[in-house]
C-alpha cells in the first residue's frame, strides 16, 4: 500500500481514478480508515482522481506519540499534497475529516479548489465528554466503546435492518490504535472554528444528516450560514451518512462539484 514518508508521520493513501482527472481528497472520520469511502470510490473515482487516506494514528498511517491538533492533521494534508506534486484539490471531509478541511480552508486557502464539509461542526462539544472518552480508552481499551459510538453512526432501524454493515463499522473502530484514536480525540476536543469558517471562501457544500446525533442539522445549518455562499444538503441518515445513504451522497457530491 502507498506510504508518504512526512516530515514526522508516515501516511497510507490510495488514488483512484483517471490521473488527468481534477484531485478530490477524501478525509475519514474519528475511528475509521480510508475504506469508510468504499460507497463512494465507483461514483466519484469517474470523474475525478480520488485521494483517499488513513489520518494520523489510524488504519496503516503511522501512530505518532499524542495529543494531535487540528492544525497537525491539516499539515499532513498538506504534506502529502505536496509529496504527490498536487498543487490544489477538492476535499470532502467527514466528522474530523471535516474539521480538517475547515482548518485547511481557513488556513491554506489557495490549497483548496471547493469544500465538502459533510456530518461535522465548527465545535463539537462539550470538552469534557471528550476527556472522559479518551480515560475510558486509554484504561479499557477501543472494544469497551465500540458498540456505542457505532450505535450513533447509523439511524436504529437502519442499523436493525444491515446488521453485517454495523459489525463491519464496529470492526474497523476497533481496530484503529487505542493510543491514535485517544489523541485524534484531543484534536477534535480542542477545535473551536465557529468564528473562523466566516473566512472561508471556497465553493462550499454541508451535507448533515436528520438522523445524526454527534452533529445534528443544527450545526450543518451553523455552517451552511457562516461560511458565504454555502449551499446545505440533509440527507436521512445518521453520522456517516455517506454509508447510510452512499447513492444520495455521492450525486450530491458530484452535483456540486461539478456546477
Amino acid at each position: 500500500m502507498p506510504q508518504a514518508k512526512l516530515a514526522d508521520v508516515s501516511i497510507h493513501y490510495q488514488l483512484d481514478g483517471d490521473e488527468k482527472s481534477p484531485v478530490l481528497v477524501m478525509s475519514n472520520s474519528l475511528g475509521t480508515t480510508l475504506d469508510m469511502w468504499a460507497p463512494q470510490v465507483e461514483a466519484l473515482s469517474a470523474r475525478f482522481r480520488l485521494l483517499r487516506y488513513d489520518t494520523r494514528g489510524h488504519g496503516q498511517s503511522q501512530v505518532t506519540p499524542g495529543p494531535y491538533s487540528i492544525p497537525q492533521l491539516g499539515g499532513d494534508v498538506l504534506g502529502l499534497l505536496n509529496h504527490l506534486g498536487i498543487e490544489k484539490a477538492h476535499y470532502c471531509g467527514l466528522s474530523m475529516g471535516g474539521i480538517t478541511g475547515m482548518w485547511l480552508a481557513i488556513s491554506h486557502p489557495q490549497r483548496i479548489d471547493r469544500l465538502v464539509l459533510a456530518n461535522t461542526a465548527a465545535y463539537i462539544g462539550p470538552p469534557e465528554n471528550w476527556t472522559t472518552r479518551v480515560a475510558k480508552v486509554q484504561q479499557d481499551g477501543i472494544a469497551s466503546i465500540a458498540s456505542a459510538v457505532v450505535s450513533r453512526w447509523l439511524t436504529p432501524d437502519y442499523a436493525e435492518q444491515h446488521p453485517e454493515q454495523v459489525a463491519y463499522l464496529e470492526d474497523m473502530l476497533k481496530a484503529t490504535p487505542a493510543e491514535g484514536y485517544a489523541a485524534n480525540c484531543i484534536a477534535v476536543r480542542d477545535a473551536d472554528y465557529r468564528e473562523a469558517v466566516r473566512k472561508i471562501t471556497a465553493p462550499t457544500l454541508v451535507i448533515a444528516g436528520a438522523g445524526d446525533l454527534p452533529t445534528p442539522p443544527s450545526d450543518g445549518r451553523y455552517l451552511a450560514e457562516s461560511i458565504p455562499g454555502a449551499k446545505y444538503v440533509e440527507l436521512a441518515g445518521a453520522h456517516l451518512s455517506n454509508q447510510q445513504e452512499p447513492q444520495r451522497f455521492s450525486s450530491s457530491v458530484l452535483e456540486f462539484l461539478q456546477a
